[in-house]
Parts: C-alpha cells; structure tokens; sequence
C-alpha cells in the first residue's frame, strides 16, 4: 500500500514537471488555467508544504484563457515561491504555525483573474510601489535578486497586455492579482509569415 502510494505522488510530480515544462512558444495557445496552477502547487511543493496549506478558489465557469503558458508558468511560480517565503518568515515567529495560501481565479467579461493571497509578513505601504523595479528585493541578503517581479510584471503585461497588481497590509499578508484579456490577439505579419514558413516545412 505504501509502495502503490509512492509511486502515486512520484507519477503525480513527474506529469506536473513534464506540465510546467512545456515547450516555449511566441504563439498564445488557448488554455485551462486551472491545470497550469495545480501543476505549479506540485512543482513547488517543497516550498510551501511545510510552512503553509493550500487553499483553492477556482471559478468553474473560467473559459480557456490566450496565454505563453510556458512565460505563464514561470510567472504562477514565483509569485508561489514567495508567497511560501512570506509564510514562512511568519512560521519561524509562531512556533512552526501553518500559514495559509490561498490559490483562486475569477471569470470576468474580459478578462480572466487569477489570485495568489498569503498570510505572510506583509510588504510595507511605503516600498509597495517598487516591488516591480529591476534589482528591488525585500528579501535579507543572499536571498532574493529582485528580478523575479520584475520578469512577471514583463511577461504579464509586454507579453500579454495584462496587468500585474498588488495588494499588501503589512504584519497581515499580501495578495498579487493577474488579470488576462480574453481576448486573442490577431497574430502579426511576423509570427503570421514564422508559422507559413513551419507548416511549408513539415509538407
């Protein structure tokens, strides 16, 4: 029974990793957004598990989503990565206290929401606009490069044309919202001419 359920979490992880690393593409590919967040939980799961539960508010009704899922991916697990950070920070003060993550997407006329909320430590108001700059970090030293928001507010809003949004009450946690058009773009001239000259090559 132990064996069988071994090998369970092992096929569980090894479908989540072969997931999350999805081949890059420039093309947005229509998307169920639910399955990119639940391979993201197992990936990250040595990060959160010990310092935090995870809880779910999926919105059933969320229809495909146009996205890079790959630039997606990285972006849902590094806003993952740190929520377990802030937790954690959090736990090492209460006795190894679990935290919570709450992991959620709403459907919205135009555009698909998805949330990360912790019960971390809090950004303070005064820095809050500048979590997003290059080489900013609240992180000690030796933690953090401060590339990591950075690269996620690029990829949501130059690549997406989405928008990147933070919410934080220092002491109480902080929740970072992405907002996606629903929308796909008209592929350009370029990408249009690229995909002409991929179906010519494979004939």
């Amino acid at each position: 029974s132990q064996t069988l359920n071994g090998i369970e979490r092992i096929t569980k992880i090894v479908r989540a990793m072969k997931e999350f690393s999805h081949p890059g593409s420039s093309v947005k590919v229509m998307r169920n957004i639910h399955d990119s967040l639940e391979s993201t939980i197992t990936v990250a799961q040595n990060e959160w598990k010990y310092v935090a539960e995870i809880k779910r508010e999926y919105d059933q009704n969320l229809p495909l989503v146009p996205c890079l899922i790959a630039e997606l991916n990285q972006v849902l697990i590094n806003l993952l990565v740190n929520a377990a950070h802030a937790v954690g920070d959090v736990a090492k003060k209460t006795n190894g206290k679990l935290g919570t993550i709450t992991i959620g997407t709403k459907a919205h006329a135009d555009h698909a929401e998805i949330y990360l909320s912790d019960t971390g430590t809090g950004i303070p108001k005064a820095i809050q606009n500048r979590v997003f700059d290059p080489f900013f970090t609240t992180k000690e030293v030796g933690k953090g490069t401060g590339q990591g928001l950075a690269i996620a507010r690029s990829i949501v809003v130059d690549k997406h044309k989405g928008r990147l949004e933070l919410e934080s009450v220092e002491g109480k946690g902080s929740t970072f919202r992405i907002r996606l058009p629903l929308e796909l773009e008209e592929p350009s001239d370029e990408t249009t001419n690229a995909l002409a000259v991929l179906e010519k090559s494979h004939e």
